[in-house]
């Protein structure tokens, strides 16, 4: 789902909306006239490995029904017709509630990109929960989860997204941080955006 989230999804291909988030801790995303709002938390820790992990958390409300939003998040084959930075995403597989889905995409840094793959087998674990966890793919780690809960007393969706992301490749320090911040902040904009449209 990514994460960047999707990454998963999403994106773990990191993915640029302008955005009010302060350098530490939880901030409210500026959307446009009329779109959804979302807080977003983006923090680098050191891996076990001595490497740069990413983990973020995201959570906001949309107008559309759980069951609609189920629907859209797990139309795997349609994620890169609104995901940022996604070239493609194809489901490899099925067997049950546990699906095998292939994503390409590209990261951006700065003046240099470079191609992201993914492999990722998705646990559905409806009606509310999505769970991510990487195969195979471009990334030392990647992981991601949504929860949906219905809004009480309103027509609506509550949608929290949680990612644990390590790259390969070297993103340098509070440069780097900026830089994915931007990223998932563009990626969880365009799927609020279209969690929104409920089509």
């Amino acid at each position: 789902m990514l994460h960047r989230i999707s990454i998963v999804l999403l994106r773990a291909c990191a993915v640029c909306a302008v955005c009010a988030v302060s350098a530490w801790g939880t901030a409210a995303v500026a959307a446009q006239p009329g779109e959804p709002r979302f807080e977003l938390d983006v923090e680098r820790v050191v891996g076990s490995d001595g490497g740069k992990v990413y983990q973020i958390t995201s959570s906001g409300t949309v107008a559309a029904t759980p069951t609609v939003v189920w629907r859209i998040l797990t139309d795997y084959n349609h994620l890169a017709d609104y995901l940022p930075n996604m070239k493609s995403a194809r489901v490899v597989s099925r067997n049950g509630d546990r699906v095998i889905v292939e994503q390409l995409g590209i990261a951006r840094f700065l003046y240099f990109s470079r191609d992201i793959r993914l492999v990722v087998q998705v646990h559905e674990r409806a009606p509310n929960r999505i769970d991510i966890s990487m195969i195979d793919g471009d990334m030392k780690a990647y992981r991601a989860s949504w929860e949906l809960s219905p809004l009480a007393g309103a027509a609506g969706t509550k949608v929290v997204y949680n990612a644990t992301i390590e790259p390969k490749f070297d993103v340098p320090g509070i440069i780097g941080l900026s830089v994915v911040r931007k990223d998932i902040a563009r990626m969880m904009a365009a799927v609020f955006l279209r969690l929104d449209r409920q089509e």
